[in-house]
């Protein structure tokens, strides 16, 4: 890269709008943004949105492939790495590993702090298990089904809880029928209050769900840990009528539905993203399956 090239990548990225869209691009990685996503994210209007992409394109730095009628844009990885190695060609007189910089290391858009500290950091994030909580208004059906699954599918990253704004007091024998012909154990599942999770002794919630629709519009505790939120609504099998095994199928289908939802959000890198990225990604979860599920 030369120099003109440098002053323009700089340039288009002097702009905070246009530095958060590129870190955006960089984390989605191959698979890369569409501009209604990126203007999500970030709570700008499209038209501005648009305005900001062009300007980092003209800069290089961004890619667009049309795809349907959008176009889907993905950060250009080589153009950033050509513009690291420029700033750092001449690093501790030429030898950038002298200064802990490792310029074919650097896909995240900045240099990595020194040896053995990245390592440690994410090792410990890794390692971290996330406390859960579903939410649903009875806590019966949908929020128990969601803690059941998560649970078993988390493989230790995960530790989920559920409860209820008017918990019902008892978990709904279908929900108990379908959880158990699928194999899960509800030796330990109870109805209860979201009070038990809004104390002192509460546990410190990485994430709480809605799961449904009554409850996202009511006002919730404040939970301990500044937790992340989303709503991610399904249909109450509790209300669905009709003969035994009609209702048995509603119940079937809502945990195939969470069980979905639930394998999206095991997969997301959650130590490689910020608070940021990951409110998108769950936003996206819940709104991108329940299109699909309507």
């Amino acid at each position: 890269m030369d120099k003109k090239a440098a002053v323009s990548a700089f340039e288009a990225l002097s702009s905070g709008i246009r530095l958060d869209v590129f870190r955006l691009l960089v984390r989605a990685g191959p698979q890369g943004m569409v501009a209604g996503e990126l203007a999500s994210a970030l709570d700008l209007p499209p038209t501005n949105m648009s305005f900001h992409l062009k300007a980092l394109a003209q800069a290089g730095l961004v890619a667009a492939e049309q795809e349907g009628r959008f176009q889907r844009y993905r950060a250009d990885m080589a153009r950033m790495r050509g513009l690291i190695a420029y700033l750092t060609e001449e690093c501790c007189s030429g030898v950038p590993a002298l200064c802990g910089v490792d310029v074919s290391a650097a896909t995240n858009g900045f240099f990595p702090p020194e040896p053995g500290i990245k390592r440690q950091a994410e090792s410990s994030m890794s390692d971290k298990c996330y406390n859960v909580l579903f939410l649903c208004a009875a806590n019966s059906a949908r929020s128990i089904i969601a803690e059941v699954i998560l649970n078993q599918i988390g493989q230790g990253r995960f530790k989920a809880f559920s409860a209820g704004s008017a918990p019902r007091g008892e978990v709904h024998p279908m929900t108990l029928q379908v959880l158990r012909a699928q194999g899960y154990d509800t030796g330990a599942l109870r109805s209860k209050s979201w009070e038990e999770f809004a104390g002192p002794d509460a546990p410190q919630l990485d994430f709480v769900f809605t799961v449904c629709d009554t409850i996202a519009g009511e006002t919730c505790p404040v939970w301990p840990g500044q937790p992340l939120t989303a709503h991610w609504g399904v249909a109450d099998p509790v209300k669905v009528e009709g003969s035994e095994p009609r209702r048995l199928d509603a119940f079937s289908r809502t945990q195939n539905q969470l069980l979905n939802r639930l394998r999206l959000f095991t997969s997301l890198p959650l130590a490689k993203l910020d608070r940021l990225a990951i409110q998108h990604e769950i936003d996206r979860i819940g709104q991108t399956s329940a299109a699909a599920e309507g």
